[in-house]
């Protein structure tokens, strides 16, 4: 079996367009969340969400290029620019190499919206430009980016609703593994518009703490009272120990364990015993003791029912250990499709940087949570191993298991 190496990561989010920025906003706690007026204008119950500016390609990339890419794919792009900058693969690479793509993502609500108006509009499918076809797909990221930068490699896209993009690292880290692929590009997109979040809002699954836009995401808080959606990219590169030797790569981790469940129940709301699965064989795969692992980036959203159950299967999991937990979702908010590629950026940023980004917002936790070994503000910590929550509607769960690379 091969060892699986990360070599590049490349984000785009709410907390900072790069990875500079990104680690500077984990350290000061800064939140990502606004009020925005639009929402309240068309009706939501809430106004919430994360916010991120759209990247200017126009100069960048060809129109014939950018007419496919709807605005997740955009970061996407970016994201993944970087994340090859940062893996020094160039072009001559991925001529040479069969280099493949897994991304996670669920929607691509705007483009379906806006097409479907152009026909009730117009009443002639010939009205509908070209590009339509090619933003509205879910595997709209796989296929744009796989014909951008000329792959040859494996080319799918993962729907797993909130683990859409913790699955595709996880295949991912498989197919490298197994001796399939020796390089693959993995990560996930999440669109940010009120179209994507609508049905959402509908459930009353979002935080109304609208006077305090910063202070909405608070996981495992008692007045917690619900998530605050959010986007952006993260573009996550896995490559086999032996291709990154050779190269003379930067080796930001080691993926060493990958476990998977589905709860079997409800459609939308979480359980115990599915999580806890999950983080059982992650470490059964791993090879590891519970008490070996260090720091838990938690998929707490800020749900009430979430979050105790989270909370719960953590006790559960790794009883008296206790290693540190915390939600970096208080300061991004859910980046639903993204956030199983962007946490685990954000918390190879603490391992590689030796600190521990805390739960902003955790003022009370209630009685469950308090059983975890929270992490209230910026911990300065040798983190040499963490594990990455994250769940989904229909309880698919994934958690991944990364380990500062040895040798």
């Amino acid at each position: 079996m091969n060892r699986v190496v990360i070599t590049g990561m490349g984000i785009y989010s709410v907390l900072g367009k790069n990875l500079s920025e990104v680690q500077d906003s984990l350290m000061k706690g800064r939140s990502g969340i606004i009020f925005d007026p639009l929402r309240k204008a068309i009706g939501f119950r809430s106004a919430l969400t994360g916010t991120l500016d759209r990247p200017v390609l126009k100069g960048i990339l060809d129109r014939r290029m950018r007419v496919g890419l709807p605005v997740q794919g955009e970061y996407a792009y970016v994201a993944t620019m970087e994340a090859l900058k940062n893996a020094f693969i160039d072009e001559a690479f991925l001529d040479k190499i069969n280099v493949g793509i897994l991304y996670g993502n669920d929607s691509s609500a705007v483009p379906v919206v806006e097409s479907v108006d152009i026909l009730r509009q117009k009443k002639d499918t010939m009205m509908i430009g070209s590009g339509y076809i090619f933003q509205s797909m879910n595997s709209t990221v796989s296929m744009n980016l796989s014909v951008i930068f000329k792959l040859k490699g494996i080319n799918f896209t993962i729907s797993g609703a909130c683990a859409s993009a913790s699955h595709a690292l996880g295949i991912g880290y498989l197919l490298i593994r197994q001796g399939l692929q020796d390089v693959i590009i993995c990560g996930g997109a999440q669109e940010i518009n009120p179209e994507s979040t609508a049905s959402f809002d509908a459930l009353n699954a979002f935080s109304i703490r609208e006077s305090e836009p910063t202070k909405a995401s608070r996981p495992f808080d008692r007045n917690r009272d619900g998530l605050v959606p959010s986007g952006g990219a993260a573009t996550i590169i896995l490559e086999s120990l032996d291709s990154a030797l050779r190269r003379g790569a930067t080796i930001f981790g080691e993926m060493i364990g990958y476990g998977f469940s589905s709860n079997g129940e409800h459609i939308s709301l979480p359980n115990v015993d599915g999580p806890a699965r999950a983080m059982e064989m992650a470490l059964k795969d791993a090879g590891m003791k519970p008490s070996e692992i260090e720091y838990i980036n938690a998929h707490a959203t800020s749900t009430p029912a979430g979050d105790s159950n989270e909370a719960m299967s953590i006790s559960q999991v790794f009883g008296e250990s206790k290693p540190l937990v915390s939600s970096t979702k208080s300061m991004t908010g859910h980046e639903m499709w993204m956030g199983g590629a962007s946490e685990i950026i954000y918390s190879c940023l603490m391992m590689n940087n030796s600190f521990v980004a805390p739960t902003i917002n955790l003022e009370n936790p209630d009685e469950i949570s308090a059983r975890l070994n929270h992490v209230f503000s910026l911990t300065y910590n040798d983190l040499h191993v963490f594990l990455s929550n994250s769940f989904g509607f229909g309880g698919t769960n994934s958690s991944l298991i990364i380990r500062k690379f040895d040798g």
